[in-house]
């Protein structure tokens, strides 16, 4: 289902090689059909880039999101905290006044 046609699709920047070095790095085992599919979505996705980097972009203001944010969190203020042991009631393991959390490293 590709959205562009042979004739709007520029130079092949990825390769069959590309797709497979980096199926290798991911641990992914695809078989021919998968990598002709991932060359060529890369690929379309490319060659749109392209066309996105030749929009004439000198008067937009860079963003870093779409929607006008603000800090939306209330200021981190020492104040009146649940007892301990409220807290602790319902951990499934606890020692001391802490969580038992399994070690990760």
């Amino acid at each position: 289902m590709d959205t562009m046609t042979t004739k709007e699709t520029k130079k092949q920047v990825i390769t069959t090689s590309q797709v497979e070095h980096v199926a290798l790095l991911a641990r992914l085992e695809l078989n021919e059909a998968e990598k002709d599919i991932y060359v060529n979505q890369l690929n379309n996705i490319l060659a749109y880039m392209q066309m996105l980097n030749e929009l004439d972009t000198e008067n937009v203001t860079p963003t870093a999101h779409v929607l006008p944010l603000c800090n939306v969190f209330r200021q981190d203020e020492a104040g009146r905290h649940m007892p301990v042991e409220k807290v602790l009631a319902n951990a499934p393991e606890k020692e001391e006044q802490f969580f038992k959390v399994p070690r990760i490293v």
